[in-house]
């Protein structure tokens, strides 16, 4: 197998207030809609989330083949989300992206998997320096082993991952803008006003 998606769904969407996961937007869980999007790039999607309880909830958002885990242990940093994640895809490269992310492109996970290609890793980066981990490819065993190495130190932030690897390959997001000239695919819904603007951004799409 080539390539996997690791969704991560295991915040307490604290800023929301509720769980973003189940949230409609436009007439679809907020979690369906990368669903979607990651399934037509990816042989396996894998969402990790932090209890039981939800994946029970998530498990009827989403097609049957979609696979859940529960984080390996609790914590307030998305890399033990990571962790778990690359320890359990079977894809030698893994798409990892967080989701609160619905306008993420399918041109943009296919490129970063072409652009991860014999490298540990294809992160975006933006002009000032700014760069998107938690949308971007990675190769599983060399990510794996960098978390291992992050968490074991301490360090809960996927960039302590990243600052392990060599062989990153950081793709500029003017490169991106050829495919997404509004940048929408780094667009995070984080809270009920966030949640206002996806949806005038869909009636925006729409009367285009």
């Amino acid at each position: 197998m080539e390539r996997s998606a690791i969704i991560l769904a295991g915040g307490y969407s604290s800023r929301f207030g509720q769980d973003k996961g189940i949230l409609q937007l436009a007439g679809k869980p907020l979690i369906r809609h990368v669903v979607d999007v990651v399934s037509q790039i990816v042989d396996e999607v894998v969402v990790v989330t932090s209890s039981h309880d939800r994946v029970e909830e998530y498990v009827q958002l989403v097609p049957t083949d979609v696979r859940f885990v529960v984080d390996l242990c609790e914590s307030n940093g998305p890399l033990v989300g990571a962790l778990t994640g690359f320890e359990c895809v079977y894809g030698k490269y893994a798409l990892l992206v967080p989701f609160d992310m619905p306008f993420i492109l399918p041109e943009i996970i296919s490129l970063l998997f072409e652009l991860c290609l014999n490298k540990a890793a294809a992160i975006p980066r933006w002009p000032n320096g700014h760069i998107e981990p938690l949308c971007s490819v990675y190769q599983t065993a060399l990510a794996l082993e960098a978390a291992k190495n992050a968490v074991n130190e301490g360090k809960l932030n996927v960039r302590a991952m990243i600052e392990k690897m060599r062989g990153v390959r950081y793709i500029s997001t003017l490169v991106m803008e050829q495919f997404d000239p509004d940048f929408r695919t780094f667009f995070n819904i984080n809270t009920p006003f966030d949640l206002k603007r996806a949806l005038s951004m869909i009636e925006l799409e729409k009367v285009k």
